[in-house]
């Protein structure tokens, strides 16, 4: 922090993205605060074992992943604090009038800002969808669908992500059934012709997930009808949930250009918003991969960006 109280950079979030470009931009020599928040670490909070990141040849569990990568940040010596960003003021000439976050605590003033904060996979809102986290419930198909090998497995949804989900599953499970609660399928043609066509893909059209069964891990799901009151038990040891995933953006709405689902618009070949100094990372404006180490490389791009960006404004 300059001698001013205004910071070279803030980072809004404390995922892959946020920790990522904390490390990059320390190490950078920026000082970097990092505004964590208190849902710190993000999706993969409820993740249990993660094996495709880099590096651990036996997996790491989620939250483990999380605290190292937040420990290597602060190893360099970026600030971390676990508050909320509350409200946000960006400025046209963040040189002359800093960008300003506000918090709990006060207000950050930093001449660049990378916003980091994820997205958030929606749930069926279940209390046994929640117990059974990590233990047979999934909402990434790609982190999880190996540890299903052979096993009988649920996806809920109708639309191109629960179709693509539950066909990609087919290379693991023996059996998938797709639960929707309607008659109709949200997805394209081409993906629900895909799905239709293959042999393990089971279908349960016009019924909701009821009921989680299951004491230690997932044993069943029971679903009942949308437009009536029968009930059915379907054996599985996974349920994928996949009606969607909501970016984490209310907050800069009018401010930082969006698409129709919310999710931040970068420059094309850069992290760079429309917002001069301000810098987007992550699942925040990646509606495609969603992963760990994508989210943690576009966090490396961001910082990189801010940095050369702080450099050409101050030569």
């Amino acid at each position: 922090m300059a001698d001013d109280g205004i910071h070279e950079l803030a980072i809004i979030g404390g995922g892959p993205a946020g920790y990522t470009a904390a490390l990059y931009a320390a190490r950078g020599d920026l000082h970097p605060v990092v505004l964590e928040g208190y849902a710190a670490g993000g999706q993969l909070m409820i993740t249990s074992e993660v094996d495709n990141y880099p590096g651990f040849k036996e997996g790491i569990m989620g939250p483990e992943l999380m605290q190292q990568m937040r420990a290597q940040a602060e190893r360099f010596g970026a600030d971390i604090r676990t508050e909320d960003v509350t409200a946000v003021r960006f400025s046209a000439d963040p040189i002359a009038t800093p960008h300003e976050l506000d918090t709990h605590a006060g207000t950050i003033k930093a001449r660049a800002v990378i916003v980091a904060t994820g997205a958030t996979a929606r749930q069926i809102g279940l209390e046994s969808e929640a117990r059974l986290q990590g233990r047979g419930v999934s909402y990434c198909a790609v982190c999880d669908g190996a540890f299903f090998r052979e096993h009988e497995i649920v996806v809920v949804g109708g639309g191109d992500s629960a179709m693509e989900e539950a066909s990609f599953l087919t290379k693991f499970a023996s059996k998938v059934t797709i639960v929707h609660r309607r008659d109709e399928l949200r997805a394209s043609k081409v993906m629900i012709d895909r799905a239709r066509a293959n042999p393990k893909i089971a279908w349960e059209l016009g019924y909701v997930v009821e009921e989680c069964l299951g004491e230690d891990a997932l044993s069943a799901i029971r679903i009942r009808e949308t437009e009536g009151t029968a009930t059915k038990e379907i054996p599985c040891t996974g349920l994928f949930v996949a009606i969607g995933h909501d970016p984490t953006t209310t907050l800069f709405q009018g401010m930082l250009d969006m698409d129709e689902n919310g999710y931040l618009l970068q420059t094309p070949g850069s992290t760079a918003t429309k917002v001069a100094g301000v810098f987007a990372a992550g699942d925040v404006a990646d509606h495609v991969y969603r992963q760990a180490i994508t989210a943690a490389g576009n966090g490396c791009q961001a910082a990189l960006d801010a940095e050369r960006w702080l450099t050409d404004i101050e030569a």
